[in-house]
């Protein structure tokens, strides 16, 4: 499940137009965090992932890849 949230976070967000910075800001957390989302080196907790989800306009489903 986690390669999924990574390919899939990278893909939606790169859909919605945004860059890292763009996403950073929407959810008041550094850039370099998305960074390390989007390379594995850090999960999101699950109040971050529906956040995320939020922002981007998906399920969290959607966003860990289980549809």
């Amino acid at each position: 499940m986690k390669k999924n949230l990574l390919t899939n976070l990278k893909t939606l967000r790169k859909a919605m137009g945004m860059s890292q910075a763009d996403l950073a800001n929407a959810l008041e957390i550094e850039r370099s965090t998305i960074a390390k989302y989007e390379t594995g080196d850090r999960s999101p907790d699950i109040e971050m992932l529906c956040k995320i989800a939020d922002v981007l306009n998906v399920s969290t489903d959607e966003l860990l890849g289980r549809m």
